[in-house]
């Protein structure tokens, strides 16, 4: 996939200083990078990504807490996901724990589904390691 498809979207990030070298490693590498909104849980994937055939979901009145720090990737795959990667180490950045790669399932999620999935695979992970 070529560079100009990649993207970043971040979620949940309230550091400002982590924030601010995420973003500007995303800068280095030429990947653009979206900050969403708390309130963005509501919205499909591919309409945050900007993707076209999306458009705003109905805003239904109910909440969603989420503390956990999101990083969503669009076409960054195999030695380009490496290249991220080795940027994190490189700059001394701890990594995001809770991230995605985009597919052509989870572009139809909503944030709140994503989100869940990743905290839901990322548990099983942490317990098959103990």
């Amino acid at each position: 996939m070529k560079h100009g498809s990649e993207k970043v979207l971040l979620y949940q990030f309230t550091d400002e200083a982590r924030l601010e070298s995420i973003s500007n490693l995303f800068k280095k590498l030429n990947i653009p990078v979206e900050v969403l909104p708390q309130e963005a849980w509501r919205e499909k994937i591919g309409y945050l990504l900007g993707n076209p055939g999306f458009s705003t979901t109905k805003h239904e009145e109910e909440s969603f807490a989420f503390n956990h720090e999101v990083m969503v990737m669009q076409g960054i795959r195999n030695k380009r996901l490496d290249q991220v990667l080795e940027a994190f180490r490189t700059a001394a950045i701890p990594p995001v724990l809770y991230k995605a790669i985009v597919t052509p399932f989870n572009t139809l999620w909503t944030l709140k589904k994503l989100c869940l999935t990743i905290e839901k695979e990322h548990g099983m992970v942490t317990q098959a390691k103990k």
